[in-house]
């Protein structure tokens, strides 16, 4: 039987490693297998999934978004967050959309298991 894991990123994008681990870890998980995995970002984490970044140096955000999509991982943004931060519009990684708190409130529900960030 599949567990259902949730996972809440708050973390900035590249100004701390929260959102970096919570990535990782999701990553991690989801090559274990036997498990559904679902990704909601809030706060700052948001700006995460705005198309076209490309960092100089370091770990690369969007790549590990993108693994997680190919994986089958559901992501979602929160539409509070990204209103606040005026990215609402703004094209988005594809595959990745805005999502609702009822929305988490529905997955935390249903989820065996929710690891925030």
């Amino acid at each position: 039987m599949k567990q259902d894991i949730v996972v809440i990123a708050n973390g900035a994008p590249y100004g701390s490693e929260s959102l970096f681990n919570a990535l990782r870890l999701a990553i991690a998980l989801n090559e274990q297998g036997g498990i559904t995995l679902k990704l909601f970002l809030m706060s700052d984490a948001v700006s995460a999934a705005l198309a076209g970044q490309a960092p100089a140096e370091g770990y690369n955000l969007r790549q590990m978004l993108e693994i997680l999509l190919a994986q089958g991982v559901i992501i979602r943004l929160c539409k509070t967050c990204t209103d606040a931060r005026g990215i609402t519009a703004l094209p988005l990684i594809e595959g990745i959309e805005v999502g609702t708190l009822p929305m988490l409130a529905q997955w935390t529900l249903a989820a065996d298991k929710v690891l925030t960030f």
